[in-house]
């Protein structure tokens, strides 16, 4: 690779995908070029287009948004049983002390 290009991975992480299995390095790669290139994009989005970082931001957010916490699935859970069975009393103690646990 003589040319290098603003995607093109760095050598010590071709290095690192090199040892793993092949499904893992291939999966690692297009990760690690989709945040390349969604980087790219969010710097132009400033530099040329003038967008305020807050709205990169959340370019950023809905583009890469994170797993919901283990918090907010048990919340999920709670919801679907409170729909399905009468369960309120017992579910509202559960919901309350799991709205007072950190994320």
């Amino acid at each position: 690779m003589t040319d290098q290009h603003t995607i093109t991975p760095p050598p010590k992480l071709v290095e690192w995908l090199q040892d793993l299995g092949n499904l893992d390095a291939i999966a690692l790669a297009y990760q690690a070029g989709a945040d390349q290139e969604l980087e790219a994009c969010c710097e132009y989005l400033v530099r040329c287009a003038q967008w305020e970082p807050e709205d990169v931001d959340e370019l950023r957010a809905a583009r890469r948004p994170k797993p919901p916490s283990l918090k907010e699935q048990a919340l999920e859970v709670v919801t679907g049983l409170e729909k399905r069975w009468d369960l309120q009393c017992d579910l509202t103690l559960l919901r309350r002390a799991l709205e007072q646990l950190d994320d």
